[in-house]
């Protein structure tokens, strides 16, 4: 593939893309299309363009076939290519992207929608020679916290999950012939002083060389391994549905079921900590023998969520007001503070094991080998080191280590005083992301490298398939690439039968065991008898009040409110069928200062273009129907938009009483900002995000998440 010979000696050596930051701060670069390849991002999707190879995509076969009809017929050509944007997940054709299943590149694009809200256009040369870095001024919000927490979840919390459990497996002495070979590798070289290259050398080959890594640590799904005895154990789902996720829950698609985790370990972490600021002890109420109490006449406080900890407060006899607890005020506005830079350094921890997965495993068209021999050169000094220095050198240096960092302050801090008046900005340079890391995407920079393969190739990727049914609940296929053994050990040193039991048969009632009854005494919120009663009132009342409201809003946007306007058709109508809904790629349905119509994209032009048109007839023409004058409302250049922004159809409050008081989904919008500064807010979207994707892969901007 293109992205593996292009790779050149600096490639592989740990130095900086650029230095300009430390030399030239003041640079800027500006490019109109992919061609102009400002980034390495851009550069592999143009090369990928066309490609030839044996492992091509179906998104490559088309970019190339479309380039040769474009040299024949370049009046006749088509826009781009439909490879099943309104069709199911099997109907859709396989690989998109060559080297890559689609329910990986799914599982990308899903959880790239998810963490994307704003970008912004970059004019400075990127760090690590990538766009689509975390600004350093990122914007705060609790949503966008939630987003992180979520990835926090999917990346770190289930990679240290299942390195745990490895170790556990290997401790266990169950897998015997493994472990046994394990010791006597290590006291051998702890006998001849030979521990730390083995370690080095261990780590080389387990970089370098990927098969030693299910070799020396044979995978196994997470939920079928015991934590305690290393052994097999019925997943907490009741079935062995998936093989990435804690719980083993079923799923649809590939991902699915971590996805559904990330969201409820945050959902579980606030309700924890709202059950402790309200005060909720199970174990302390009063006998109840009696009905009509005031236990069963209200809800459970933590189910409501309005004003908890106050009422705890208050029912304890205190009194939570401002003007005697004066903690109040500075301890909040401290917290909230501190959150930015919380969820900044979370997205930067998230982002570095994201790169270095992507570096161990890399995804085309990212090369295969460049970084994996970039991060084994830094290990090779260590090795040799290690063979000429004696344990007693080693503790020298870590100890006289520890005595200068902690005394030598004033030498330190003259130290880099020194360079912050020589080299301005010396520390980008030093980053991972600009060093050892450089060239190394995370998830976010591979997918919108993907989506730009797709549009270099005039083939947009298709959206992820949305999933109407819940999934099966039956067990996953069980094969050697998710369980496996070393030598004659056995999976997890258990029988077939044994393995049938836990990961093969339904448990309907695993799901709900808990560690004790003070632990569902807990969890489990308790309305009261008449609560439910008053839920469903205050639920029917709500529906007609918001119902009242969207009639409310049609008489306004006719009376010339601009804000009525953009909120006409967030809520469609229940009846509105599931063709009604179905656009892309080139025309997506949506309102403009709540006029229906499309926004809709073409590359026919000298310069690919944005606009919106009211009009009713096929907006572009594929497969060989000739487009129409279609008066566009407003059209922008691709090349000018300066700033991308997803937008809520309903502020997050009124969004939130909807989906409750409803059951229906809210439409989301999409504010575009030119380079002159023009704003266009585009609403009632169903396909918001795919929109979004194709505007930020298209041109040649260098993007910076905010």
């Amino acid at each position: 593939m293109a992205g593996e010979t292009n790779v050149s000696v600096k490639d592989v050596i740990p130095i900086p893309e650029t230095t300009s930051p430390v030399t030239d701060p003041d640079k800027r670069e500006v490019a109109h299309s992919l061609g102009e390849q400002p980034t390495a991002s851009h550069a592999l999707a143009m090369a990928e363009a066309g490609a030839d190879g044996e492992d091509k995509g179906v998104v490559q076969e088309t970019g190339k076939r479309l380039s040769h009809e474009e040299n024949k017929r370049k009046d006749e050509v088509e826009d781009v290519a439909d490879l099943g944007w309104n069709k199911p997940g099997d109907e859709i054709p396989k690989p998109l992207v060559g080297r890559l299943p689609n329910e990986e590149l799914w599982v990308l694009v899903r959880r790239f929608n998810k963490q994307t809200y704003h970008l912004k256009e970059i004019e400075q040369p990127p760090q690590g020679g990538l766009d689509l870095n975390i600004a350093d001024e990122e914007e705060f919000s609790p949503d966008k916290l939630r987003s992180n927490l979520e990835r926090f979840y999917m990346t770190l919390v289930i990679g240290l999950m299942a390195f745990g459990k490895q170790i556990v497996r290997l401790r266990s002495w169950r897998e015997t012939r493994r472990t046994a070979a394990f010791c006597a590798a290590y006291f051998i070289a702890w006998l001849f002083d030979f521990l730390t290259p083995l370690f080095s050398l261990s780590l080389i080959a387990l970089i370098v060389y990927p098969p030693s890594r299910s070799f020396l640590f044979p995978p196994a799904p997470i939920a079928l391994v015991n934590s305690s005895t290393g052994g097999v154990q019925k997943p907490q789902a009741g079935v062995l549905g998936s093989h990435d996720s804690a719980t083993g829950a079923p799923e649809n698609h590939k991902g699915e079921a971590v996805e559904q985790e990330a969201s409820n370990f945050v959902n579980g972490i606030a309700s924890i900590a709202l059950s402790s600021a309200a005060g909720k002890h199970p174990q302390g109420e009063p006998p109840e023998e009696e009905e009509n109490t005031p236990h069963d006449s209200v809800p459970d406080p933590t189910a409501v969520a309005v004003g908890a900890a106050n009422a705890k407060d208050k029912a304890s006899g205190g009194s939570p007001t401002e003007k005697v607890d004066k903690t109040k005020v500075p301890m909040e506005t401290a917290m909230w503070t501190k959150m930015r830079p919380a969820m900044h350094g979370l997205s930067d921890l998230t982002d570095t094991w994201e790169r270095v997965a992507n570096a161990l495993s890399p995804t085309p068209p990212f090369p295969r080998n460049a970084y994996r021999l970039r991060l084994a050169m830094l290990i090779v000094p260590l090795f040799l080191i290690s063979l000429v220095t004696t344990s007693y050198m080693f503790m020298k240096g870590v100890t006289f280590g520890m005595g200068f960092g902690f005394f030598g302050d004033p030498i330190i801090q003259r130290g880099f005083q020194w360079l912050n008046t020589t080299f301005p900005n010396w520390q980008k340079l030093l980053e991972l992301r600009n060093t050892v890391l450089k060239g190394v995407p995370t998830n976010a920079q591979l997918t919108i490298t993907l989506l730009r393969i797709g549009e270099a190739n005039k083939a947009p990727l298709p959206p992820p398939p949305r999933a109407s049914t819940p999934p099966p609940n039956q067990p996953a296929e069980l094969t050697s690439e998710q369980l496996s053994s070393t030598g004659a050990d056995k999976p997890l040193a258990a029988s077939d039968s044994d393995l049938d039991e836990a990961a093969g048969s339904v448990d309907e009632s695993k799901a709900h065991e808990t560690g004790g009854q003070d632990i569902d005494d807990s969890r489990k919120p308790k309305h009261g008898k008449g609560a439910g009663k008053i839920l469903d009132f205050f639920k029917g009342t709500t529906k007609a009040s918001i119902q009242t409201a969207i009639g409310l809003d049609k008489v306004r946007a006719s009376a010339g409110s601009d804000a009525a306007k953009n909120r006409l058709g967030v809520v469609p109508a229940p009846s509105v069928p599931a063709a009604e809904n179905q656009s892309g790629p080139v025309d997506f349905r949506a309102r403009y200062k709540g006029r229906r119509g499309r926004v809709y994209i073409t590359v026919r032009a000298t310069i690919p273009c944005v606009a919106f048109t009211t009009a009713e007839a096929k907006v572009e023409r594929i497969g060989g129907e000739k487009r129409e004058d279609l008066h566009p409302v407003w059209s922008v250049a691709v090349a000018d938009i300066a700033e991308l922004r997803k937008i809520g159809g309903y502020g997050w409050k009124a969004k939130l009483v909807v989906g409750w008081a409803l059951d229906r989904d809210v439409k989301d919008g999409l504010e575009i900002v030119t380079r002159k500064g023009e704003r266009f807010v585009v609403t009632a979207m169903p396909l918001r995000d795919e929109l979004f994707n194709r505007l930020v892969a298209m041109g040649g901007q260098k993007w910076e998440s905010w």
